[in-house]
């Protein structure tokens, strides 16, 4: 278990550049199974969670090329279904949350897949059953063994259907889309996922072929067609890492520029962290945050205190809910930050308490943080990374902090960003990596 030694105090200055969007990278590799024919995609993130899942479709029979730094062409002729057999299979597939991607696509294509129970962060229940549930409505026959934790599903016979989805999950929404592609017929999906990934993933699979209409909305229909072919795709930067920045730049008070962020596809997300009182400037595609010793957080116009929560897009990603509550530590005034979605995600704020900040944990889904205004510093503490969002969190927490950190378990920040110590030591940050 590697671990991050972190000095805190230091003043950042610089440019950083955001990685490929994680959430879209694991789609768009699982759609590459739709096709014989070639697909290149850009801007692919050098992350365990994208490594792991590159590894397990390269196992299925996928070839795979590395063409430059952050592009590779892949190239799906030779699936070897058998290999969903193996044991092999079941440990790779269920240590990797977006393997579940990889079954709308073996469906349109091959009329079958299985998948053992997926892994992933231990931040509260995460279903599937919207994933499976649209594959019913498509003609498909679901099966779950209790015993062995595994997935399977027949979709020999697909067949495009009117469904109403019971919650607009983006994972759901983009695996049934994946496999009604193919489908014969006509397919509506209400309640859709409509985040950028998912635009993304549906432009990707219009140039391949498919016929989508309504991408961006909630309401999406798609004409099944017989085959699919390349493309030539490019990922968006990542929103997460472009909201951990901006978060990171206000707490240790720096000067730092994130490089080509497509603002146009980031929502409400440089809104709310205007809210908690951090200034920003648009330059081109390019945001700008100067150095601010002191932010304030807004309040209603009542004068009610704020409350951050999370939302289905265009609402605030539930994903930068972590790095907003941190932020607000040093802020001067009060916020109330809701975690709607996940019941265990709050549940690492003890170390930011036990570090100084002034955090009340009213239930599994709400936190009240009253903002030191950096009167007070976060001191130095020994933490434990829990899952991806609040390991980037406790590190931007830690590079605030007076003296030294350790955070341990800095496997799970790797998992969704890339070289992180290296790219913040690069702007001025004091990260030594320790391996066991």
């Amino acid at each position: 278990m590697s671990s991050f030694r972190v000095k805190g105090g230091n003043e950042l200055a610089g440019d950083i550049i955001p990685q490929g969007a994680k959430n879209e990278a694991l789609q768009v590799i699982s759609a590459v199974l739709l096709t014989n024919e070639p697909v290149v995609i850009h801007k692919i993130p050098d992350i365990r969670d994208v490594k792991k899942l590159i590894e397990l479709i390269q196992d299925l029979g996928v070839d795979v090329t590395e063409l430059a730094e952050e592009s590779y062409r892949f190239e799906a002729k030779n699936i070897n279904l058998d290999f969903l057999e193996t044991t092999e299979f079941k440990e790779k597939a269920s240590a990797l949350r977006g393997s579940v991607m990889v079954l709308g696509p073996l469906l349109a294509r091959f009329g079958k897949g299985k998948m053992p129970k997926p892994g992933g962060d231990k931040i509260g229940r995460r279903r599937v059953d919207t994933h499976f549930v649209g594959f019913r409505h498509l003609g498909a026959k679901f099966n779950f063994d209790t015993n062995t934790s595994f997935y399977t599903v027949d979709g020999s016979k697909l067949t495009g259907a009117y469904m109403h989805l019971d919650e607009a999950s983006v994972t759901g929404t983009a695996n049934i889309v994946m496999a009604a592609v193919m489908a014969e017929g006509e397919t509506t999906i209400y309640n859709a996922a409509c985040e950028p990934y998912v635009q993304q993933l549906c432009n990707m699979l219009v140039r391949m072929g498919a016929k989508i209409d309504g991408i961006g909305s909630n309401l999406l229909r798609i004409k099944g067609v017989g085959e699919l072919g390349g493309t030539e795709h490019t990922l968006l930067p990542d929103m997460i890492e472009i909201g951990s920045f901006i978060g990171l730049a206000a707490m240790t008070a720096s000067q730092l520029t994130i490089k080509n962020a497509r603002i146009d596809q980031l929502g409400i997300i440089p809104d709310i962290f205007q809210r908690l009182g951090i200034k920003m400037e648009f330059r081109g595609d390019d945001i700008h945050i100067p150095k601010q010793d002191h932010y304030e957080i807004e309040t209603y116009i009542d004068g009610s205190i704020l409350t951050i929560a999370d939302a289905i897009w265009p609402g605030f990603t539930p994903d930068l809910l972590s790095v907003a509550l941190v932020t607000a530590t040093q802020a001067k005034g009060t916020v109330l930050i809701h975690q709607k979605m996940f019941e265990s995600r709050l549940f690492f704020v003890d170390k930011l308490i036990d570090m100084g900040a002034q955090i009340i944990l009213c239930d599994p889904h709400r936190a009240t943080v009253i903002g030191l205004d950096r009167a007070f510093p976060l001191r130095g503490i020994s933490m434990t990374s829990p899952d991806i969002r609040a390991g980037v969190s406790l590190l931007i927490a830690a590079m605030s902090a007076e003296g030294t950190s350790t955070i341990h378990n800095v496997e799970q920040i790797d998992r969704g960003y890339q070289y992180i110590d290296k790219r913040l030591n690069a702007v001025g940050a004091e990260i030594e990596r320790i391996d066991p």
